[in-house]
């Protein structure tokens, strides 16, 4: 299939390397704004070069364009869709959900295969979690939990895109929308959030922590807990917490932990804890690139061009993230509850502790002596 890329920041250069080795995609042309870098990938690669998106659409020959642009541009490729290519865009997907849905509807009424870059859907041990879940595995779900933390912001930094709420920037759509994604994938989009509480450790004009209560239907719960001003871990950790009636599971990159009170011999799972851990779970790819994901979501989308099938990730699915973000957003913005003070005011923690330590220290007494033994 003929493609294009546009966009070479991290995440482009990164898909410029796997589209490019991939065997049944031939890479066209990219565009970008750094004349810097088309001038080096020209002159070391020989794929033709755009600074103007309009134009590489007007005189490509294409069957599919990669987007990996900042998310406010990327309502822009609806040009693409008009001209009938198949899209792949990067996460965030689009900073206003009904603008996501018109692209979602517009691709389906097209049959245009489209798929958002959520890498995590094709992490094997998230996989075998939604696949166990339909099981029931846990039996009925009553409270799910979903953590994201990063070494990401950890000074005050200058102005980027990533700094600027206009662009998508922030913890929620870099990081919170990742793990807002894989519980709509596992657990359903909830039905409602609360508490939600939005902070800026080192940002000025975005978030760096975000912290929410999530409520599904049939009385389950759950929490979300973002930050990406966390220096205590290494890169990016994405975990998911589950507890059902049945048991828990906690999921990461690297393996399944699950408790269950009562064996599932067929799916070789003892009663207590097991453990399954990702290199016995993944599928070998043909380049590897960050992780076995980054290719698989690749290779996910060139099969579902060719068998007309639905990707695992699409417009539609990305709409209901960044809708589940916006109502946070606006959660976080509503009066918290105050707390009702008694007319006779309240006693400090250490007003408190003044009061009834001499108090506490006598009872002691009484019951041991000085030195601490037992009075017969």
């Amino acid at each position: 299939m003929r493609a294009a890329l546009v966009g070479l920041g991290k995440m482009g250069l990164s898909h410029f390397a796997i589209i490019n080795a991939h065997p049944r995609l031939s890479l066209q042309a990219v565009c970008d704004a750094s004349g810097y870098l088309l001038d080096i990938l020209g002159q070391n690669t020989g794929v033709k070069t755009y600074s103007d998106y309009n134009e590489l659409l007007a005189k490509e020959q294409l069957d599919c364009i990669f987007i990996a642009t900042p998310s406010s541009s990327h309502a822009s490729m609806v040009a693409a869709l008009r001209r009938g290519l198949k899209v792949f865009c990067e996460k965030p997907f689009v900073l206003d959900p009904a603008e996501g849905y018109r692209l979602a509807d517009m691709a389906e009424s097209a049959h245009l295969t489209n798929q958002v870059g959520y890498h995590f859907r094709f992490v094997a041990t998230f996989a075998e979690a939604r696949r166990l879940l339909g099981l029931e595995l846990l039996g009925r779900v009553h409270h799910v939990r979903a953590e994201a933390y990063g070494p990401v912001v950890l000074r005050p930094a200058g102005s980027s895109w990533r700094s600027r709420k206009t662009e998508g920037g922030g913890a929620l759509f870099d990081y919170a929308c990742h793990a807002i994604d894989m519980l709509n994938y596992l657990f359903g989009v909830p039905s409602a959030v609360s508490g939600t509480i939005f902070n800026s450790v080192f940002s000025e004009a975005v978030d760096d922590e975000i912290y929410s209560n999530l409520h599904y239907g049939g009385g389950m719960s759950g929490q979300l807990a973002v930050n990406w001003s966390d220096e205590s871990t290494r890169k990016m950790s994405l975990r998911i917490h589950a507890w059902g009636t049945n048991g828990r599971m906690s999921i990461d990159r690297q393996e399944m932990q699950i408790y269950l009170r009562k064996a599932k011999p067929e799916e070789r799972l003892e009663q207590g804890w097991n453990t399954r851990d990702t290199t016995a779970l993944t599928k070998p790819v043909w380049f590897y690139l960050r992780g076995e994901e980054y290719s698989a979501q690749i290779d996910n989308f060139v099969e579902c061009v060719e068998q007309g099938v639905t990707p695992i990730s699409t417009f539609r699915t990305a709409s209901d993230t960044d809708l589940v973000a916006g109502m946070m957003r606006a959660d976080s913005q509503t009066a918290p509850t105050a707390i009702t003070v008694p007319a006779g005011g309240l006693a400090s923690a250490t007003m408190r502790q003044a009061v009834d330590a001499p108090r506490g220290l006598r009872r002691m007494t009484r019951w041991f002596g000085t030195r601490g033994e037992e009075k017969a």
